[in-house]
């Protein structure tokens, strides 16, 4: 019993065999031997390494499409169809033409003037084969022609006529398409040779070049990539070639390009990202493939043109920067070539996005009780505003008898600020709380100076009040018990 295991992306095998001793040896050579350059799904002109296996009776639908199937196969089969082609209708018309004149007679008595053949001076096989291309390319030498005599003939011209037609148009439009192809314009489509991964604008970005060779401009022009790397759902199933979507603008339009001059296409790592957790470390273990796809509209065809890349994990930089490419020169821009692919070294963290994020919560505790006392602060000022409605909403004689109306919004404030204080010392370190707990700057001052504040306001008010509501007052009881019924009246319709 054996069992293979190949690992996706490597070139190399590990082979274990039960029944042997040599599979630990197998193994030990395999892991030894040096690791090849790894396959790639799409090469770096665009082809994709694909092969179509064990179809069985499935290849006869490349033969209802027939038309799409010669366009898409090498020219050299194209030119080599194309000619037998002509050459088999060719001969098989001439053999036609040659039978007829058999049939009829008409190889013997060619030389006779008083005898009228089907067509006139064909005498052998040859010469049926001249009447045919005559008449096929139209050249018309007038030595041979068909005459009224032969109503075979006549039926054999119009079925050669429309066979021919056919023919023309099945071959000809097919190289005509294969000609007119598109695929030649991504020629002068370039994409660098590696991509970069550096800081742009405060964020990790992504970064790849892309440039167009020809003054003629690719209308709607589109770019797109792709990410295939092999994962494991948590079900088990293995996906060896999953495809994740990198953005690059498409929330924002900046994957529609202006593509007269190279531009830097970005893709910005966050946390949507599926290099979230990508870090330099982690790159020289990863394998991925980044597949890049441009798509537009030739301007001077008004075909579609697609341009198609890819990039693997050695060739994403860390740390790196595309050279500048375009200079301003004397009534135009000047775009250098030479320093398409080059790069520079610039100062990247070798942390992923999610590590640093991390680090930057470790590295600030006090933010959450910070957002705590800005919602404690808030909820107090709306108790504060809850009182001043109320307050406003009393008789004119009860808002007098509180002396100062601005009293109980301004208590609250230094009971909320106290609790605010006293909050936040239980988040400072050991020896500011000692600092903070000194007799001179304790919290006692600030009740006495509230006590003070409460007492003043309070005899001031009794001082303003009718003798006879001082009296009251000073019984000892509660005030809303003595009142007069008007005055108990209008405050119970208040609070009611």
């Amino acid at each position: 019993m054996s069992a293979l295991r190949r690992k996706f992306g490597d070139d190399y095998q590990v082979v274990t065999t039960s029944s042997s001793g040599s599979g630990f040896h197998q193994q030990q050579a395999a892991a030894a031997a040096p690791k090849r350059k790894r396959q790639r799904f799409v090469d770096k002109n665009g082809r994709c390494n694909v092969q179509h296996g064990n179809l069985g009776s499935e290849t006869s639908r490349y033969l209802s499409d027939l038309f799409t199937t010669l366009v898409d196969l090498k020219w050299r089969w194209n030119l080599f169809i194309f000619i037998l082609t002509y050459t088999v209708a060719w001969l098989f018309m001439a053999s036609m033409w040659w039978i007829i004149a058999y049939m009829r007679g008409d190889l013997n008595k060619a030389h006779d003037e008083n005898y009228t053949p089907c067509v006139a001076n064909v005498y052998n096989f040859p010469s049926a084969f001249l009447f045919f291309i005559e008449t096929e390319a139209t050249i018309g030498y007038g030595y041979r022609y068909i005459t009224d005599k032969c109503p075979e003939g006549i039926i054999l011209f119009l079925f050669q006529s429309i066979l021919g037609s056919i023919v023309d148009a099945f071959l000809i439009g097919c190289m005509f398409i294969k000609m007119s192809q598109p695929k030649k314009r991504a020629e002068t489509l370039m994409f660098s040779e590696h991509a970069v991964i550096s800081m742009r604008d405060g964020k990790l970005t992504l970064m790849f070049r892309v440039g167009n060779l020809r003054n003629s401009h690719m209308v709607s022009a589109q770019i797109r990539c792709k990410l295939l790397k092999s994962r494991q759902t948590p079900e088990g199933e293995f996906l060896p070639l999953d495809q994740l979507e990198l953005d690059v603008g498409f929330s924002t339009g900046a994957d529609q390009l202006f593509l007269v001059s190279p531009l830097t296409i970005c893709h910005v790592i966050d946390a949507k990202s599926p290099f979230y957790d990508l870090s330099q470390r982690s790159m020289q273990t990863e394998q991925f493939e980044i597949v890049v796809i441009l798509e537009g509209i030739v301007e001077t065809t008004g075909m579609t043109c697609q341009a198609r890349t890819s990039y693997t994990e050695d060739e994403v930089l860390w740390g790196h920067r595309f050279f500048p490419v375009i200079s301003l020169e004397e009534g135009f821009f000047k775009v250098d070539y030479s320093q398409f692919h080059a790069t520079f070294e610039v100062p990247t963290p070798p942390y992923s996005v999610k590590e640093q994020e991390e680090m930057l919560l470790m590295s600030s505790p006090l933010i959450a009780p910070a957002v705590s006392n800005s919602k404690e602060r808030n909820n107090s000022t709306e108790c504060l505003d809850g009182l001043d409605d109320i307050s406003t909403k009393l008789p004119s004689k009860l808002q007098k008898m509180t002396g100062r109306e601005d009293f109980p919004k301004k208590l609250l404030r230094m009971s909320s600020t106290t609790s605010e204080k006293a909050y936040s010392m239980g988040d400072l370190p050991m020896k500011l709380q000692r600092i903070s707990s000194v007799p001179g700057n304790s919290e006692e001052k600030l009740v006495s100076k509230t006590t003070k504040m409460m007492s003043d306001p309070m005899s001031q008010s009794m001082a303003d009040l009718p003798p006879k509501l001082q009296k009251l007052s000073g019984g000892g009881g509660r005030m809303e018990g003595n009142l007069p019924p008007k005055l108990r009246k209008m405050n119970s319709d208040r609070f009611t």
